[in-house]
């Protein structure tokens, strides 16, 4: 799918997702439509899965597959005929529904639309705005029905949820976990490759964010980078708190916002306020202690007579290029049964390692405000005199104090 046709169905599946306010969320709360929303969201955002545009199904040829969803007492068998309907590329995709319809991707009933008939609704989620005459069907998605939809039969979710956020169904809901699909075997120099474009893609993605963060953001990288180089353990520690006590501030904070009228409403937005900060604090910390790696190999090389350019964009990237070595490793060792498995673990370790030192850095540091952690403030206990004679003043150079005559 090209780039521009991901994009659109993209946002469209974004516009799908339930608006209901979170007041309305239903059993689970606020906090349970927060949940259902990111699990339903966040794998479209990170293109964990593909990415279906929504379209009719064209009924199947005579020797294509016929499906008659009147009856769902045997859903497992239903889903084996719903698979073996799907094809590759999912646009040719055939299947004839018994008095319905077959629909591919998200599908939305409006709220003045009344459908005469089953509805099945392959890769995508169903929203019931309306009235369904019928059976609803989905496989590899979720049902949802909205205040004022109604369903008069019954709903079916494969790989999916029922969600009745409103309306009415007057049949049974009825949800059956995914059957496990089997993989086909990648060839080794595919994989590697597949492995490869990936972890060039984050890498890319990671430069970008830091030259952008050095450029518009530079006194607030370094001093989080120095807090990690002078306060390495300390930050380990303030990010392994953090990491423990967000979810349970998070909690705490809707809770409290929840308990308020005015504080209901601004539920949605603290909660987006919250995640960003997150975000940006993890990955910020990460770029700064890929600045102060970066800063420490470009000053030993210095150190070494080698020319280079001291500055914060080659710090960024010759850190980040330093974070990638152990992942190339795995890129291009991951397929050894026993081997690949250790080099992922090990790579993911010292990245969770390097992230929970990031984190607790931009924690003590207040994402780069505060200098206390940063080694940049002298205790009092330094400013003694030979301090103060041997620090250069308005530019003279500092000169040793002369010895004091033992004759005098």
């Amino acid at each position: 799918m090209r780039a521009g046709n991901r994009l659109r169905t993209l946002l469209t599946t974004a516009l799908l997702l339930p608006t209901v306010p979170l007041h309305a969320a239903g059993p689970g709360g606020a906090l349970g439509e927060l949940s259902f929303r990111a699990r339903t969201l966040l794998p479209t955002l990170l293109l964990l899965d593909p990415v279906v545009t929504p379209q009719a199904v064209a009924p199947s040829d005579q020797e294509g597959v016929v499906v008659n969803p009147a009856n769902l007492e045997h859903p497992a068998q239903l889903e084996r005929e719903l698979r073996a309907a799907l094809r590759d590329p999912l646009s040719e995709t055939r299947l004839t529904v018994t008095g319905g319809t077959a629909r591919l991707g998200s599908y939305s009933v409006g709220s003045a639309e009344q459908i005469t008939g089953h509805i099945v609704v392959l890769k995508g989620n169903a929203e019931i705005h309306g009235r369904v005459d019928g059976n609803v069907v989905t496989l590899d998605g979720n049902v949802i029905l909205h205040p004022g939809g109604m369903v008069t039969g019954d709903v079916l979710a494969i790989g999916g949820r029922v969600r009745q956020i409103g309306g009415n169904i007057a049949g049974s809901q009825m949800e059956l976990e995914a059957a496990p699909t089997p993989h086909a075997e990648l060839s080794v120099p595919v994989l590697v490759a597949r492995r490869g474009a990936g972890l060039l893609g984050i890498g890319l993605t990671l430069l970008i964010l830091g030259f952008g963060l050095v450029t518009f953001g530079r006194p607030n990288l370094e001093i989080v980078s120095d807090t990690v180089s002078h306060s390495f353990g300390r930050a380990f520690l303030a990010g392994l708190l953090g990491q423990v006590l967000i979810l349970p501030t998070f909690g705490m904070m809707v809770v409290g916002l929840v308990l308020t009228i005015a504080g209901t409403v601004l539920v949605p937005f603290a909660a987006a306020v919250f995640i960003l900060l997150a975000i940006i604090a993890l990955i910020g910390g990460l770029l700064a202690v890929a600045h102060a790696m970066g800063e420490t190999i470009t000053r030993r090389r210095m150190a070494h007579g080698l020319r280079v350019s001291p500055n914060a964009y080659r710090y960024v990237m010759t850190g980040l290029g330093s974070l990638a070595t152990i992942w190339l490793a795995w890129v291009a060792f991951g397929w050894v049964p026993l081997a690949g498995s250790l080099i992922f673990a090990g790579a993911m370790l010292l990245t969770w390692g390097i992230a929970t030192v990031g984190f607790g850095a931009s924690l003590l540091s207040r994402g780069g405000v505060r200098e206390h952690f940063a080694g940049r403030i002298l205790p009092p206990e330094m400013m003694t005199d030979e301090y103060l004679w041997a620090t250069p003043q308005l530019g003279v150079p500092a000169v040793k104090r002369p010895p004091k005559d033992p004759t005098a």
